[in-house]
């Protein structure tokens, strides 16, 4: 596969090549090679060692997409076919598993027609996508090929500010780039186009665009994270997905194809200091009410309690407890530090796979309405008397065409949505009544 290197590069290279190209004059002393030291092994110090042991586990990764052009009159003389450039996008990916499974971004290959992985030792392979997720930007892909090295998986548990951070991907093309830096902050929440992003790592190891993807390690050569974001604008200061929610997400989408949310049965609120600004950290997150036969009812959590630590993690916000909930596998073990007026205990309790009627049961339980499957879409069935849906007027029949800004058309579509939102303190539905359709908002105590 050609490449193309980038201008501002080719530029470099171009100005640097007289200097390259002097040779030197015929009367001047020639340089000898120095003699070989034996003193390699204190060379190869642990930087070296970490990139022997994880560079071989990335991946280039190229995505071809068809970009569609805008029509124009011209369009109708052009060559059939015309109607569309082919657009091609650089990242890095990272070999889970020695079958073939590569992780990496979802924006890496979202929308891509083809994609081709290069590994380290230059073979290129196709590969399938076996499922993304973009809330959690990331995708796995499986390509066939023998003597792919899978990752060594370390943790973020121990993690260190200050500590040696090293990443290895594919900058503007140039495979395998290693940069180092150190691990800057933890936990750092991101905004990005439509979603924000929480729990990152931040490391000031140089990662540009191509990086994406790409491995972020320590100094034994372990994975800890997945490079995915940085500030524009900014000099090194990149962030990376924690690596125990790339296992989590990436083994719901080889099980699954999709992410399955897990839950403890909580809805909660960020807890802020009297007339904080909106900006401000939050105390933790207040418990607003707790689903009934849910492992948090068991453990006996009631409205009001405040949330301050998950598993030993920090909780200033719901953003927080639901990315440290994210990356529980379902049946894991949850601690939480929870504070009931003026004391403070701790609660043990397992996370569960999130029930297959939960979606349909808060919107009866909840909102007041009932839906079944009709010829065409989705309806409303019954309006509880006096719920919140019958406060806003609607009726049996109306049609149910969205939930939370995403168009449904299925139950299961329905459960996914209304499950997905279920931390939220609100939710928005989508009603179609004779040819119009009305955006309603509906609290959730």
């Amino acid at each position: 596969m050609s490449r193309h290197l980038p201008a501002a590069i080719a530029a470099l290279a171009f100005l640097a090549a007289p200097a390259t190209a002097q040779r030197p004059e015929p009367d001047a002393p020639r340089g000898e090679a120095a003699p070989r030291r034996g003193g390699d092994d204190l060379r190869r110090n642990p930087i070296v060692r970490a990139v022997e042991q994880i560079g071989p586990s990335v991946v280039n990764i190229s995505a071809e997409r068809l970009v569609m052009r805008r029509a124009s009159p011209l369009d109708y003389f052009g060559a059939p076919g015309d109607r569309g450039r082919r657009s091609e996008s650089l990242g890095s990916g990272v070999v889970l598993d020695g079958s073939g499974i590569v992780v990496t971004n979802d924006h890496v290959i979202s929308g891509a027609s083809k994609i081709i992985v290069t590994t380290a030792d230059g073979r290129e392979l196709e590969a399938e996508l076996l499922g993304a997720d973009a809330d959690n930007d990331l995708a796995v892909l499986k390509v066939d090929g023998k003597g792919l090295k899978p990752v060594r998986v370390g943790t973020t548990a121990d993690l260190m500010i200050g500590e040696t951070a090293i990443a290895v991907g594919n900058p503007f093309g140039l495979s395998n780039t290693v940069t180092t830096g150190i691990v800057s902050a933890l936990q750092r929440t991101v905004k990005g186009e439509g979603r924000t992003y929480t729990d990152f790592i931040q490391t000031d190891a140089a990662i540009n665009p191509g990086n994406s993807g790409g491995a972020l390690c320590n100094v034994l050569g372990e994975l800890i994270g997945i490079n995915t974001a940085i500030v524009g604008g900014a000099n090194t200061i990149g962030f990376a997905i924690p690596v125990e929610r790339v296992r989590r997400i990436a083994d719901d989408l080889l099980r699954f194809g999709e992410v399955k949310p897990v839950w403890i049965g909580v809805r909660g609120t960020t807890l802020t200091a009297g007339r904080a600004r909106p900006s401000a950290r939050g105390l933790g997150m207040r418990v607003r009410s707790v689903y009934p036969s849910s492992p948090a009812d068991v453990a006996r959590l009631e409205p009001g309690d405040v949330v301050l630590s998950l598993n030993g993690r920090t909780v200033e916000s719901r953003e927080d407890f639901d990315t440290l909930l994210s990356a529980v596998a379902p049946g894991g073990s949850v601690t939480l530090e929870v504070r009931r007026g003026e004391r403070t205990r701790s609660v043990a309790l397992q996370a569960a796979r999130v029930p297959e009627d939960l979606g349909l049961e808060i919107l009866r339980r909840e909102i007041g309405i009932s839906v079944a499957q009709v010829r065409g879409g989705l309806a409303l069935t019954s309006v509880a008397r006096d719920s919140p849906a019958d406060r806003k007027g609607l009726e049996r029949g109306d049609a149910l065409l969205g939930v939370n800004g995403v168009r449904i058309a299925t139950l299961d579509e329905v459960a996914r949505a209304v499950e997905r939102g279920y931390g939220r303190s609100g939710l928005v539905l989508v009603v179609g009544r004779g040819g119009y359709a009305y955006n309603l908002t509906f609290a959730l105590d």
